[in-house]
């Protein structure tokens, strides 16, 4: 049986790349390395995004463990321009996993290099807890391909930070919440 913490970066003050965290992201991702801590994570791995890394660094620091990054693990890109209805088009991809806007990737795409890198974490980790630090949209896609109960309402409702524990093996996996957002 495994357990991995699926874990949504801090506050930003953006969505690029390099948008660091904001000054109560700064203090989330304390709070998260505070509440983290003992959970016995012995892996830490997450988007090389600036307010991914900058969320999982207290943690990584506090365990004494390296921070990996994973290219894979970047949030989802939903289309090759702004659209002024994104949100819309992002339920859209949800209700159908194959749609995919000029410049974007479908979301079986996304979840797929998503789970290709939760798989390989699983197969390296000896039954022994990890956590993959990324972004709300790839976190969701993720959490679906392991129940598919999940979808555009949990991405939605999602916070920044969120943390979400996942036990199980093969095909059977349970996900709960294990952030009440405070």
């Amino acid at each position: 049986m495994g357990v991995f913490y699926l874990i949504r970066h801090c506050e930003a003050a953006g969505q690029a790349a390099d948008a660091p965290l904001t000054e109560t992201g700064r203090a989330q991702a304390v709070q998260l390395a505070e509440r983290l801590a003992g959970l016995g994570i012995r892996r830490i791995i997450a988007s090389p995004f600036r307010r991914a890394v900058d969320s999982a660094a207290p943690l990584a620091r506090r365990l004494g463990l390296p921070l990996e990054t994973d290219e894979r693990l970047i949030e989802r890109v939903l289309a090759g321009e702004n659209l002024l209805d994104w949100r819309e088009k992002l339920e859209q991809t949800f209700r159908d996993p194959d749609l995919c806007y000029p410049g974007g990737e479908s979301s079986r795409q996304a979840a797929a290099r998503g789970m290709a890198v939760l798989e390989e974490a699983l197969a390296a980790a000896g039954g022994r807890p990890f956590a993959l630090v990324s972004h709300g949209c790839l976190i969701t896609l993720v959490l679906r391909e392991l129940d598919p109960a999940i979808g555009f309402s949990d991405w939605a409702r999602m916070t920044t930070p969120d943390v979400y524990r996942v036990t199980g093996s093969g095909s059977d996996w349970h996900v709960s919440r294990a952030w009440d957002g405070s």
